[in-house]
């Protein structure tokens, strides 16, 4: 079997998930076509816990003539089932629309693209438009970021977890890390080396459940490092290596692949 550039990633499932993930996404696949299906959540943060679902976010090439008619009819889903035991919360968005949110900074649409766990993927079409992709990466990015991380501190605040402090420290970190090198990495363990703080504890406690609460004084204790996160983040735009915006450059050559991409197939 000749080897693939891009490999995918059911390794970092149990047994039992891969499979049952393999024929979800083979049903899914005979309702649209797929440019790549990326599993995100907790695996691709780097602390999944036992009860940690499967969050397989997807990107789909519609057919032309399902967007050029007076209804366009892209074909996006959003689906929570269980399935032989696995809880699934699959999505997909069409191709246009992810890339318009790339030139905006948005950050789940990124993450799909150039992520590393890759579950399935058109394999030439990923390859030649993830290097346009990185082109396009602004400053935008901390919109996102910072928005998300803002968003899940409150809601620590309001009910402290162990997953939500997570989430704020992998969302921040990996807007920093974006923002300072040009690098999507959206794995903790790998970020908190360089930027800190020591999450091992934290991880601990999630390792025991997806809800595992905290007590006032154990979000006390994370608190200023959380704030320190944000705070690193909001900072890193003044002196980061990506432009405040895509340049032409990079919006034309997206828009060339794409309107290539879709004559090719329909």
């Amino acid at each position: 079997m000749t080897p693939t550039l891009i490999p995918t990633r059911f390794d970092v499932l149990t047994e039992h998930q891969a499979t049952v993930a393999r024929a979800y996404l083979a049903k899914r696949a005979t309702e649209r076509h797929h440019l790549v299906i990326y599993l995100s959540g907790a695996h691709a943060y780097g602390f999944p816990s036992p009860d940690s679902d499967l969050d397989l976010k997807s990107v789909h090439i519609a057919p032309t003539s399902a967007l050029v008619g007076l209804v366009p009819r892209p074909g996006g889903a959003e689906v929570m089932v269980v399935d032989d035991g696995v809880e699934i919360d699959y999505g997909s968005n069409e191709l246009g629309e992810v890339l318009r949110g790339v030139l905006k900074g948005n950050g789940n649409y990124l993450e799909r693209l150039l992520g590393d766990l890759v579950l399935e993927a058109d394999e030439p079409r990923l390859l030649a438009l993830r290097p346009l992709v990185r082109a396009a990466l602004s400053r935008r990015v901390v919109r996102h970021y910072g928005g998300f991380a803002t968003s899940q501190l409150r809601a620590a605040e309001v009910a402290p977890t162990a997953k939500k402090v997570l989430y704020v420290l992998r969302t921040a970190r990996t807007g920093l890390h974006l923002l300072k090198t040009g690098e999507l990495v959206t794995d903790l363990n790998q970020l908190v080396p360089i930027y800190g703080p020591d999450i091992a504890d934290l991880k601990a406690r999630k390792q025991t459940g997806e809800r595992t609460t905290l007590t006032t004084e154990e979000l006390g204790h994370w608190r200023g490092e959380l704030d320190r996160a944000v705070r690193d983040l909001d900072a890193a735009v003044a002196t980061s290596v990506l432009p405040d915006e895509p340049t032409g450059e990079s919006i034309a050559a997206l828009e060339d692949w794409l309107r290539t991409t879709r004559r090719s197939l329909w």
